[in-house]
């Protein structure tokens, strides 16, 4: 999958020390096991499929984050298919997100966590 442009420069949110220290400590433990764990490891979850949350779920997704490459993704977040896992789920869209919202927009992420929780019943 095209998951990056590597001419593209870097956001200012993320600097050339920031991505130093996720190469050495990918260097450390490897990448296999951060790409194959949820999105590459559903065969192995097959007990687990009929699982649903109890509780309010909120997602928070940005509309240029580079999950909505991975197939089937989009469509189970737009269309509803992540409701039968997470009957209370509540999903907001931030237009300019990418994967890394808590780092781009740490306010708006804050306003939007801080109101779901505040709707959420005690």
């Amino acid at each position: 999958m095209d998951l990056a442009d590597d001419s593209t420069p870097l956001p200012e949110w993320f600097t050339e020390e920031d991505l130093d220290v996720y190469a050495s400590l990918y260097e450390k433990s490897g990448f296999g096991y951060p790409i194959r764990m949820p999105y590459r490891s559903t065969d192995k979850m097959t007990t687990q499929l009929d699982a649903k949350f109890q509780v309010p779920v909120f997602m928070v997704i940005g509309e240029n984050d580079y999950t909505f490459k991975l197939p089937g993704f989009e469509a189970a977040v737009r269309g509803g298919m992540m409701k039968s896992f997470a009957p209370d789920l509540k999903v907001a869209f931030v237009p300019e997100g990418s994967h890394f919202m808590q780092e781009q927009f740490p306010d708006k992420i804050n306003e939007l966590l801080l109101g779901f929780l505040k709707d959420c019943p005690r």
